[in-house]
């Protein structure tokens, strides 16, 4: 089907009905590869699948992206499935589809399936790391004062619990090159180094950091390598197998648009021994990740609408959206770098960011900024004021239009002239 006949065919459908359909699975419709970032038409019909207030221009995703109508038609469904099966579900097939949508991830992230477990979100995953890992008194760990905090926090307790000594850096919002962002942990490694843990894209700023260079670099001095993706799994392409690490770990809730409540944590399979359970299991081999998979009695059917959610990212195409993401913040971001007043705390160049980008006002607190934005022009964002960011984090999703990104910009601009 041509581009044209595609979009006037969609675009009927779409005013009676979701643009992509609820019982379709994504290899059931087929949508022409050469759509680009500027077919509005297209993304115009995507924005008809979700369900958005009226009240605010929401350019909060990173949060929590808003499950889209089909997914959650499907997670409704299951809801109801379960609850019809009771027990008889949880005692027959809990484990079989767990373990078919494990591969299925696997598969999309670019990992063996031996190598990953379901979680809740990335908290959990990396907490499961770092308060799991073998450590000794003296032991040092580094990580960079933009990674988000509750890993920070989780350092602070086994540093009091075990005598680890950890090592903080400060990664620059314009870095000059990645050499630059290889040394800052390079230049804090010593012979009692055991862990570094990096962000694939710093959650404040929407930064992307050269993981594979990092991992190569640590790798040659003895250290294992940590990386937070909580931003990454349907945000942007990740094969896990070719970044080097040790262990990754992503919320599914966010980028790949799942209900809340999903996670996953990839543990390299010669790592997977040395790690302590956060909750015992049974009958589990040193090498099984499973171990580390105990969760009790859990909501399934999140589980199950992950499947669902893979549907329907595959149904719009990765890289496709994957470029929308880049294109929509580039739209607005490079309206203001040269703006008076304006600072925009996120790289300028291309590969360095995709979707999330932050954003500050000179002699205007984050917070203030925020609020403004929001009683005055409408515009729902977060303040952003620590670890050398004071700004509003920008993150738009695939619904969101260039008009509404239009004006955030002119809100921006009116801003900067009051200072």
């Amino acid at each position: 089907m041509d581009k044209r006949s595609f979009l006037k065919s969609f675009g009927k459908m779409a005013a009676i009905t979701p643009f992509l359909p609820y019982n379709l699975n994504a290899r059931e419709i087929k949508i022409p590869k050469d759509y680009g970032n500027n077919d509005e038409e297209f993304w115009k019909n995507i924005r008809k699948d979700y369900l958005l207030k009226p009240e605010y221009i929401n350019l909060e995703n990173g949060y929590y992206n808003i499950t889209p109508q089909p997914t959650m038609s499907r997670y409704l469904e299951h809801i109801k499935n379960i609850n019809y099966e009771g027990s008889y579900y949880m005692r027959t097939v809990q484990w079989e589809n767990k373990s078919r949508i494990t591969k299925r991830l696997a598969a999309m992230v670019g990992c063996s399936s031996d190598q990953l477990i379901i979680t809740r979100n990335t908290t959990e995953s990396l907490d499961m790391i770092i308060g799991g890992y073998p450590w000794n008194k003296n032991d040092e760990a580094i990580f960079a004062e933009q990674d988000y905090g509750s890993m920070q926090d989780h350092f602070a307790l086994i540093a009091r619990r075990y005598g680890v000594i950890n090592k903080i850096v400060s990664i620059p919002n314009h870095p000059v090159s990645d050499e630059e962002l290889v040394a800052l942990y390079e230049d804090q490694i010593t012979p009692k180094t055991k862990l570094i843990m990096v962000c694939h894209m710093i959650n404040i700023t929407g930064q992307i950091l050269p993981v594979r260079k990092i991992c190569d670099m640590a790798h040659k001095h003895g250290v294992e390598v940590m990386v937070d993706g909580a931003h990454c799994i349907g945000h942007i392409q990740v094969k896990i197998d070719e970044l080097n690490c040790d262990y990754y770990a992503s919320s599914l809730h966010k980028w790949l648009s799942t209900p809340l409540g999903a996670g996953i944590l990839y543990v390299a399979r010669d790592k997977i021994s040395k790690i302590w359970p956060l909750l015992a299991e049974h009958d589990r081999e040193p090498n099984d990740i499973t171990r580390l998979n105990h969760t009790g009695t859990h909501p399934v059917h999140t589980d199950l609408t992950i499947d669902d959610a893979i549907d329907y990212l595959e149904m719009i195409g990765l890289e496709r959206k994957e470029k929308r993401l880049r294109f929509l913040q580039r739209y607005w971001s490079e309206k203001l770098r040269n703006v008076k007043n304006v600072k925009v705390n996120t790289p300028v160049e291309d590969y360095r960011s995709c979707g999330i980008a932050n954003v500050g006002i000179v002699k205007m607190t984050p917070a203030k900024l925020a609020n403004t934005l929001f009683d005055e022009f409408h515009i729902f964002t977060v303040a952003i004021d620590y670890a050398n960011v004071q700004g509003c984090r920008i993150t738009p999703n695939v619904y969101t239009t260039t008009k509404e990104l239009d004006a955030f910009v002119e809100a921006i601009n009116t801003l900067a002239l009051r200072v």
